[in-house]
């Protein structure tokens, strides 16, 4: 409570008891979140400690404090660098490819299953689309090398029996983009259609009856019904995938680089492993992956605003 522009501290004792009193009577449910709150704590907000050798001559001998202080100097050297913008534009380009093909193909496949009637047929076929999820990145890149070896690679062998001359996926630079893609699609889209089903499962089924009665074809009750229903799921994860446009792993990348393809494949977060981890440039790799965040951080809230502005679906 304010008196004459004042909080009373009577009164602010008093606010702090109340709280003390609501935690103390709930707290099986703080206990429960506790571990998850510990996770971010240490895992997450307390290595933004960190984040200030981006501005200094960063040497472990030093330590963090008594580092000099640079400035932007090291940003300075990365935006004049001859390679800013073919990290740039493979970034972008992986990231606008992958959200271009990878991002419908689990709201068709949510659809598509939402109008399975037989019970088994759609078990079978949702448990084999979900498999490949839960294959290890490095499993998963290494049967992709395997695939595509141009020696013993079954998909080779499968497009040279048609009579086709088989490009080198993995040594071809124009190839490496599309094989980045179609496996990711291959090993998520099965999984990501588990929020749009989940979302579907909220449809009235009166509306579809009704809609039976009025002479309504599946196709249009799929589109007037269904597809309405979950918009705003694909506008929260649309505004989600948005804020990570420069967010391309590493690990994938990394697995399925060499020499060969290195000008299509090389993106900021392989650059930052190679200059912060191999060659111990962490400051310079540290304000490189600090510009990589704080551009994600500027996506995500644009595109949250413009999503706010044009539907009553945003994050905040």
């Amino acid at each position: 409570m304010r008196k004459n522009g004042r909080v009373q501290p009577g009164n602010l004792g008093s606010s702090t008891q109340s709280l003390g009193r609501r935690m103390l009577k709930n707290w099986e449910l703080y206990l429960f979140i506790t571990p998850a709150v510990l996770y971010f704590l240490i895992f997450h907000y307390g290595p933004m400690y960190g984040i200030q050798i981006a501005f200094k001559n960063f040497t472990p001998v030093k330590g963090i404090t008594g580092s000099p202080w640079v400035g932007f100097d090291h940003f300075e050297r990365f935006f004049n660098s001859y390679y800013f913008w073919d990290l740039l534009w493979n970034t972008l380009s992986l990231s606008f490819y992958e959200l271009a093909i990878g991002f419908p193909l689990p709201i068709i496949l949510a659809l598509a299953f939402n109008e399975i009637r037989n019970g088994g047929f759609k078990k079978t076929v949702q448990t084999v689309t979900y498999a490949p999820h839960f294959i290890s990145m490095v499993v998963m890149a290494g049967m992709i090398i395997t695939f595509l070896s141009p020696s013993s690679g079954i998909i080779i062998r499968i497009i040279e029996a048609f009579g086709i001359n088989a490009p080198d996926f993995l040594s071809d630079p124009r190839w490496f983009k599309t094989v980045y893609v179609i496996s990711g699609v291959w090993q998520s889209t099965g999984w990501g259609t588990i929020i749009y089903l989940a979302a579907l499962a909220g449809v009235d089924p009166q509306l579809h009856e009704a809609a039976i009665m009025d002479g309504a074809s599946r196709f249009k009750r799929v589109l007037h019904i269904n597809l309405p229903t979950i918009i705003p799921t694909i506008t929260i994860l649309l505004i989600l995938n948005m804020g990570n446009m420069l967010g391309v792993g590493y690990e994938k990348v990394l697995l399925l680089q060499n020499n060969l393809n290195m000008e299509s494949s090389d993106v900021i977060s392989t650059f930052v492993y190679r200059s912060g981890l191999i060659s111990a440039q962490y400051s310079f790799s540290t304000a490189v992956g600090l510009f990589n965040s704080v551009i994600n951080a500027i996506m995500l809230i644009t595109v949250n605003k413009i999503a706010k502005r044009t539907s009553d679906t945003s994050l905040w």
